[in-house]
C-alpha cells in the first residue's frame, strides 16, 4: 500500500495529499485509514506524525500532520483562531445563480434511525461562513472554489446544497450520490502561519477524477 504523497515537510510538520477513500481515523466498521501509513510517514523521526484536523474520507487533498506535541498545540490554536487559509475545489451538480459570494448559514447536527446523522442549516446552529467563486461551467455542472472561514463538519457540502442550491456531485448524503464515484471535494491549498518561521504552504494537484469530468483548476 503506497503512502500518500508528501506536499510539505519540515521538522515540525508534514502536509500530505490524502487520497479519496482514505479515512483519517479508523472507521468503526474497519477499512483503510491513515493509521496504515504512519510508520512510513515517520521519515526517520521517532514519533509518528499526528493529524491536526479532519477531512472527510471522500475528500482528497491537503491534510496537515504535526510531528511533535508542541507543534500540534500551536497548529490546533491556529485553526481555532481561524488563522489557517484553506482553499477547496468542488464540482457542483448544477449551476448556481451568480459567480461569487459568501454563504453564512449556521449548521446543526441531526440524527434519525432511518438516515443516521447529518448536518442541516439551522438558525440555532453554530456559525459557519464559506466564500465561493465559480471557476468553470460544463454540461450543467460547475467547478467551484470554496474558501471556508470556519471549519464545521460537512460545512462545504451543506453550504453547497443550502447556499448554492445544488449538492456536490456524487454526494450520497446531501445529494443523490450520482455522477461520480465519490463526493467531489478536494482540499487544494493549505497555508498555516507560524511565528518566527515561514508559513506552512502546500498545494495538492487536481485529482484525476476532476480532470476526467473536463475541469481544470483556474487559480487566481
Amino acid at each position: 500500500m503506497t503512502a500518500p504523497a508528501i506536499l510539505f515537510e519540515d521538522g515540525e510538520a508534514l502536509v500530505i495529499d490524502k487520497p479519496a477513500g482514505l479515512a483519517v481515523e479508523r472507521p468503526r466498521k474497519g477499512g483503510r485509514s491513515l493509521e496504515d501509513h504512519v510508520e512510513a510517514l515517520k521519515l526517520g523521526f521517532q514519533r509518528a506524525p499526528v493529524p491536526v484536523h479532519r477531512i472527510d474520507t471522500d475528500t482528497s487533498g491537503c491534510l496537515l500532520l504535526a510531528r511533535n506535541p508542541k507543534a500540534l498545540k500551536r497548529f490546533n490554536l491556529a485553526f481555532a483562531e481561524r488563522k489557517v487559509e484553506k482553499r477547496y475545489l468542488g464540482v457542483l451538480d448544477g449551476v448556481p445563480s451568480g459567480t461569487e459570494g459568501t454563504i453564512e448559514l449556521a449548521l446543526a447536527k441531526i440524527s434519525s434511525a432511518e438516515k443516521g446523522w447529518r448536518m442541516i442549516a439551522a438558525k440555532k446552529g453554530k456559525p459557519a461562513i464559506t466564500h465561493w467563486r465559480l471557476i468553470e461551467e460544463r454540461d450543467g455542472r460547475t467547478l467551484i472554489e470554496f474558501r471556508p472561514e470556519t471549519g464545521r463538519t460537512h460545512q462545504i457540502r451543506i453550504h453547497a446544497l443550502a447556499g448554492l442550491g445544488a449538492p456536490l456531485l456524487g454526494d450520497p448524503v446531501y445529494g443523490a450520490g450520482r455522477g461520480a464515484a465519490r463526493t467531489t471535494l478536494h482540499a487544494a491549498e493549505l497555508t498555516v502561519p507560524r511565528e518566527g518561521k515561514p508559513p506552512i504552504a502546500a498545494t495538492a494537484p487536481l485529482p484525476a477524477d476532476f480532470a476526467a469530468l473536463g475541469f481544470a483548476d483556474g487559480q487566481g
